[in-house]
């Protein structure tokens, strides 16, 4: 069973993955306003990867006999000055991401729930790769710079990005 603060910090975090989803929708939005379907391509597959954290979640708040609950969900921004803020900014969401469940797993200390400490170590490794594959991307966009050409070439890379399935089962 979950202690209220523990499973009022996942709800928090369930509605937080669903806005990061609704963050990457709307950046891959833009991208196709930009003629950047391959950029496009990288954030909605970053949206629909969130989506499965959100399962991942819902699931085990379910399985410990807590109840999910969904609140409002922020509009996210719809504008980008370029590609390289764009994905400055979707780095700066997963470092907040990052720091969220740092301290869902705070709580679980306090709380000694050993069990869910141990559920939130996937998602702890995996913002580190969350942040990291976001990182190599705007280190690739500072190298291009103004390059047309470049640009057009890292699109096509982004565009090659395919949804992979979390290294432990949803369920």
């Amino acid at each position: 069973m979950l202690s209220e603060k523990v499973q009022g910090a996942l709800n928090d975090q369930i509605n937080f993955e669903l806005y990061s989803s609704y963050i990457y929708l709307s950046m891959a939005a833009w991208f196709e306003s930009q003629d950047l379907p391959g950029h496009a391509n990288w954030m909605k597959t970053q949206a629909t990867e969130e989506l499965m954290h959100v399962e991942k979640f819902y699931h085990y708040v379910n399985e410990r006999d807590g109840r999910v609950t969904l609140s409002a969900i922020d509009s996210p921004p719809q504008e980008w000055k370029s590609p390289l803020d764009a994905f400055q900014h979707a780095y700066e969401h997963e470092q907040e991401v990052s720091q969220r469940i740092n301290k869902i797993v705070d709580v679980t200390l306090a709380e000694s729930d050993h069990a869910t400490n141990n559920f939130l170590t996937w998602f702890v490794n995996e913002q580190v790769e969350e942040e990291a594959s976001v990182k190599d991307v705007i280190s690739q966009l500072k190298m291009i710079g103004d390059d047309g050409h470049g640009l057009f070439m890292l699109d096509k890379d982004l565009g090659s990005r395919v949804l992979t399935t979390p290294a432990t089962p949803v369920e």
